[in-house]
C-alpha cells in the first residue's frame, strides 16, 4: 500500500518510467499548440523522484520531443536509480514514416532495469483455483518476491489504410487552443471505416526478459519472444484525448518459442471504448464519459492433472503475459499482473472532468511543464481471469475497484496520476496517458 509520504513525492516529481500504449496503435499525427511558439515541435524535460515497495526511494530525468526531424516523429527516454540499488533505462522512437512507402511507421522501445524486490504470481503446480498464485480466487500473499533483471524491447510496423480520414493522408492534423481541439475531428458519430476515422494495421515484435536472481525456478527466468498481429478502428474527435466516438481493437499474438523461449503460445484478445461528451459546465470546459471494454483467451493452455491430484499447465504464456488484470492500466488497485489465467474479461467506466481553471498553468515556477488543463477523474473498474473462456464463469465472482485521479495535458501530451482502492490492497500509478 502507497503511504502518504509516497503519494507526496508523487503528486510533485513523478513523470512515467513505462511508455507502453494500450491498444497498441495510435493515429498517427501532427499537433500543434496554440501557445506553442514552436509550431508543432515540443521538449520537455522533468526530474523526478518516487517511492516504491520494489525499487526504494529513486530519483530520474525524463526527456520527451515530437515534431523534429519529421513533424509526426516522438521521442522519449528516462534513466533512474534508487537508495536501493534499483536503476533503469529507458529509450522509445514512435512514428517514423518511410520516404518511399508513406502509409508505413516504425516505432521502437528498449528498457533495461535491475529492482531489487520483483513479484510474480505464480504456484505451478497447484491444486485448485484458489492455490494457483495469480486465479481470480487465489490469496493476494501468494506470490514469490526477489531480485531480478526485467529487459525489454519491441519493434513495431503500422501501415495506415488509405480510408476514412486517411483516405487523403495518413497523417491528421491537430490544432489545439488551450488543449482542446479547434480543427475538424478525426472521427465522428456514423462508425463507417470508409467515411471517417482511422484503420490501422499492425505487427509488433516483442522481446522480454525477466529473472529471479535466487530462484532457479525456470518458470520465473522467463523469456517471451512473440510477434502480434492486430487491426484498430479509431473513429474518436481526437484520439490523445477523446470527447465522442468509439474505437475497436482485435489482435492475435503467438511465440514460437525463438531462441532461449522454453514455449510457444497463442493468445487472442478484442478491446472497444466508447465516449460521450456531456458539453461545458460551470467550473469545466469540457466533461466526457468513458467506457472500456476488453477481453482475451489463450487457445492453446493446456492443462494436465497429475497422480498426485495437482494441476499443470503448458503452452501458455509467462506470467506477465496474455490473460493478465492489474497494474497501469487495468485492475490500477491491484499490483502489476496480479491475476493471471487461460482467459479474461474487464470493463471500466470513468468520468473525465476538465477543469476551467488551469491551476498548474498559472504557476511560474512549472511554466516549464506547457500545462494546458487539468483534469479531474473518477473511475470504477471490474474483471476477472478464468482457466476457460465461458461466460458462465467468466461474468461471475468479479474483482472490482474504483479511485480518483489528477490528469494534465502538457506539451500536448496526457500525463495521469491514479490513486485506485480495493477490498485486497491500494495503489498509486503516475503513466503518460489515458488508460484507454
Amino acid at each position: 500500500m502507497t503511504n502518504l509520504k509516497q503519494l507526496f513525492y508523487s503528486l510533485i516529481f513523478s513523470v512515467p518510467v513505462c511508455l507502453l500504449a494500450k491498444p497498441r496503435t495510435t493515429v498517427k499525427n501532427v499537433l500543434e499548440r496554440e501557445e506553442n511558439k514552436k509550431g508543432n515541435k515540443s521538449s520537455l524535460i522533468i526530474p523526478y523522484i518516487f517511492s516504491t515497495e520494489s525499487m526504494g526511494l529513486t530519483l530520474g530525468t525524463g526527456f520527451m520531443a515530437k515534431g523534429y526531424g519529421q513533424d509526426q516523429l516522438t521521442l522519449a527516454s528516462t534513466v533512474y536509480a534508487s537508495n536501493d540499488e534499483a536503476f533503469g533505462l529507458y529509450f522509445g522512437l514512435w512514428d517514423y514514416q518511410f520516404e518511399n512507402i508513406d502509409r508505413l511507421f516504425f516505432s521502437a522501445q528498449a528498457m533495461t532495469g535491475y529492482y531489487p524486490r520483483q513479484r510474480a504470481y505464480v504456484s505451478i503446480p497447484y491444486k485448485t483455483d484458489q492455490t494457483q498464485g495469480g486465479g481470480n480466487n487465489s490469496d493476494e500473499d501468494n506470490y514469490i518476491e526477489e531480485s531480478g533483471y526485467d529487459n525489454w524491447a519491441e519493434f513495431k510496423l503500422e501501415y495506415v489504410f488509405p480510408i476514412g480520414s486517411a483516405k487523403k493522408s495518413p497523417l491528421q492534423n491537430y490544432h489545439l487552443k488551450n488543449g482542446l481541439l479547434q480543427s475538424n475531428p478525426v472521427g465522428g458519430d456514423s462508425w463507417n471505416p470508409l467515411k471517417s476515422g482511422v484503420t490501422t494495421l499492425m505487427l509488433r515484435q516483442f522481446n522480454r526478459y525477466r529473472s529471479f536472481e535466487p530462484n532457479e525456478q525456470t518458470e520465473l527466468n522467463a523469456t517471451v519472444h512473440p510477434v502480434e498481429l492486430g487491426i484498430s478502428y479509431n473513429n474518436t474527435d481526437f484520439p490523445p484525448n477523446p470527447s465522442s466516438g468509439s474505437s475497436q481493437y482485435l489482435s492475435i499474438t503467438q511465440d514460437f518459442g525463438w531462441f532461449e523461449s522454453n514455449r510457444e503460445w497463442t493468445f487472442i484478445e478484442f478491446e472497444a471504448s466508447k465516449y460521450f461528451n456531456l458539453g461545458e459546465s460551470e467550473n469545466a470546459k469540457q466533461r466526457v464519459i468513458a467506457l472500456n471494454f476488453w477481453t482475451g483467451d489463450t487457445p492453446s493452455w493446456t492443462t494436465t492433472e497429475n497422480p498426485d491430484g495437482t494441476y499443470n499447465v503448458t503452452d501458455h504464456p509467462s506470467f506477465y503475459e496474455g490473460a493478465t488484470l492489474g497494474g497501469f492500466y487495468r485492475m490500477k488497485a491491484y499490483p502489476v499482473d496480479r491475476f493471471r489465467d487461460r482467459s479474461v474479461i474487464y470493463s471500466s467506466i470513468e468520468y473525465r472532468h476538465t477543469l476551467r481553471r488551469n491551476f498548474l498553468g498559472e504557476i511560474d515556477w512549472f511554466s516549464f511543464l506547457q500545462s494546458d488543463w487539468l483534469q479531474v477523474v473518477a473511475f470504477m473498474e471490474g474483471g476477472r481471469v478464468a482457466p476457460q473462456y465461458s461466460f458462465d464463469e467468466l461474468l461471475q465472482s468479479w474483482q472490482f475497484d474504483a479511485g480518483i485521479g489528477l490528469r494534465a495535458m502538457l506539451a500536448g501530451g496526457v500525463i495521469r496520476l491514479d490513486a485506485a482502492f480495493s477490498e485486497e490492497s491500494s495503489t498509486f500509478w503516475v503513466m503518460f496517458g489515458h488508460p484507454f
